[in-house]
């Protein structure tokens, strides 16, 4: 979607970390900004009683460094 909404295809909702350097440079403009709600991140619930699984703890190891 963003390489479309870069080549003049039409709009793209996509996470605005994608888009920051394009909006920046003027590659890229934010459109109906008022209707985007914000967003605060990943949420995970588990049981924390239980022991996690080798691939539950690698999502979660790279969920908290994603920023």
């Amino acid at each position: 979607m963003l390489n479309a909404a870069l080549a003049g295809l039409g709009l793209a909702y996509v996470p605005e970390s994608m888009t920051q350097a394009h909006v920046a440079k003027g590659r890229l403009k934010r459109v109906l900004e008022d209707w985007c709600a914000p967003y605060s991140g990943y949420h995970l619930f588990y049981p924390s009683r239980r022991q996690a699984t080798p691939a539950f703890a690698l999502l979660v190891d790279a969920l908290r460094y994603r920023t």
